[in-house]
């Protein structure tokens, strides 16, 4: 199947105060498009999805293992399964793709209903 979609069009999901996500959710794939307000965090947590991200806008401070990485426009990620990570958006707030394998479907059913 085919699917061509305006991520900005759709209706948000709030992850967390100030930070809202668009999704497109494939077989196997699914595109996060996260915006941050200034400020806005997302707590320290793990899932068993490998995540890919990079920055479209703004300042995001990455936390993973506990180590900070202030990351800007076009720096990219990864992350493995099960590893323990956060973010926090710089006073600018920030804008980042990410992209989960597989899909995760505890946000598919809070999307679907």
């Amino acid at each position: 199947m085919t699917t061509f979609v305006k991520l900005t069009d759709q209706s948000p999901l709030d992850l967390a105060d100030g930070v809202h996500a668009r999704m497109l959710f494939g077989e196997r794939t699914m595109l996060n498009l996260v915006d941050l307000e200034p400020g806005a965090a997302v707590a320290i947590h793990s899932h068993p999805h490998e995540q890919l991200g990079i920055i479209l806008a703004g300042e995001v401070t990455m936390t993973v293992d506990g180590v900070d990485y202030v990351c800007h426009e076009n720096d990219a990620y990864r992350i493995a399964g099960g590893v323990e990570h956060g973010a926090r958006a710089g006073r600018e707030g920030g804008r980042v793709l990410d992209i989960f394998a597989p899909v995760r479907e505890d946000y598919r059913q809070r999307v679907e209903g």
